[in-house]
């Protein structure tokens, strides 16, 4: 009785949430001093960076069911509005952070509410348009970003009262803290009235607003928090990488982004960071095929949409489901047989 109830114990910590995310923060807490150098912690750090980006790419993609293709332009806006305001105008780190964020979910709340009047390919198509022009205007307006040369010398982030961060590990930790943060604020909303709005408006659009739900206010509240992650994920990146040029603001970042989702799995919590963190490792790995990259990730897409088309960790849930309702049935059914057997009537007994 004893080892039944110690293996059900097992069995309900393996499958919770928190313990798994209280697994995955130990080993990312733990990982920079099992690693055999600098690069190694530069990489992770980069695939957290961009699974912030990736995170918020999730919200208005895998939750709320428009496709933005101009998220990279946003956190160019980000990591720009980082690079401007700290070289060519001397404000304090922090205070040029908090501001990059905040312009990128200005101009999102801008183009949302022209963008989001339109619906499906439409929407899709007039994103990438955004997001190119983004990227002309960083390319060519040399008085404002530098143009072609980018912005070097980017600080670092400055410390914070007896905090320094001057080492790769303690910048390291911060992105770490910043993801985590993320991730917090983003499970709050997606588990909120708000984020029951959002998927209304992903499941339907027509059900949704029979429902009630305000669609374009709705919906331009989750392009503006998606845009707000773009634009302090790429803050995050231009004080990390201490550079930044007009190929951070590229539609091939864009479609790395929406890469990460669709490997991790859509409209999950943990999905775009794993497939961050898995895709970032495998650009890193394969530095010999950059010209390439297109001809090795295509095929991967084509066989991950064709055997995992819900991504690994949305396969992992229905997995989970499934078998959760298998056991459900299961159990119903032993106790139908059960109460089966204590209601059979006796035979009556002989003298």
């Amino acid at each position: 009785m004893t080892r039944t109830v110690a293996r059900w114990v097992v069995e309900r910590s393996l499958h919770s949430r928190g313990f798994m995310a209280g697994a995955s923060l130990l080993a990312a807490v733990v990982y920079p001093f099992l690693v055999p150098n600098d690069y190694f912690i530069y990489v992770m750090a980069l695939a957290f960076i961009y699974a912030i980006a990736s995170v918020g790419l999730n919200l208005i993609l895998g939750y709320t069911g428009q496709l933005n293709l101009a998220h990279a332009g946003f956190m160019a806006i980000g990591a720009y509005g980082l690079g401007i305001m700290t070289v060519d105008y001397g404000i304090p780190y922090w205070i040029a952070f908090a501001l990059a964020g905040v312009i990128a979910a200005a101009m999102g709340f801008l183009a949302g509410l022209v963008s989001l009047r339109l619906r499906a390919d439409y929407f899709a198509i007039f994103t990438l348009c955004v997001g190119i022009i983004i990227w002309l205007v960083i390319e060519k307006w040399d008085a404002l970003t530098h143009g072609v040369v980018g912005i070097i010398g980017i600080p670092a982030p400055t410390g914070i009262g007896p905090i320094r961060f001057d080492t790769s590990i303690s910048q390291y930790y911060l992105v770490l803290f910043f993801l985590v943060i993320a991730l917090v604020l983003m499970d709050r909303i997606v588990h909120s009235l708000l984020g029951r709005a959002f998927m209304a408006i992903r499941n339907g659009e027509a059900l949704a607003e029979s429902l009630g739900v305000p669609l374009m206010r709705t919906k331009v509240t989750a392009f503006v928090i998606s845009t707000a992650y773009a634009g302090y994920a790429g803050a995050l990146f231009a004080g990390f990488v201490r550079f930044i040029g007009p190929a951070i603001a590229s539609e091939a970042n864009a479609f790395d982004m929406i890469a990460f989702i669709l490997v991790g799995g859509l409209g999950t919590l943990s999905g775009p960071v794993i497939g961050a963190i898995l895709l970032t490792w495998a650009t890193q790995s394969l530095q010999f095929l950059q010209d390439y990259r297109l001809l090795v990730f295509g095929p991967l897409l084509i066989v991950l949409v064709m055997f995992l088309p819900k991504g690994i960790i949305g396969t992992l849930k229905a997995r989970q489901a499934r078998d959760a309702g298998a056991r459900a049935v299961a159990a119903r059914a032993d106790a139908a047989a059960a109460g089966a057997a204590t209601t059979k009537p006796r035979a009556p007994a002989h003298a």
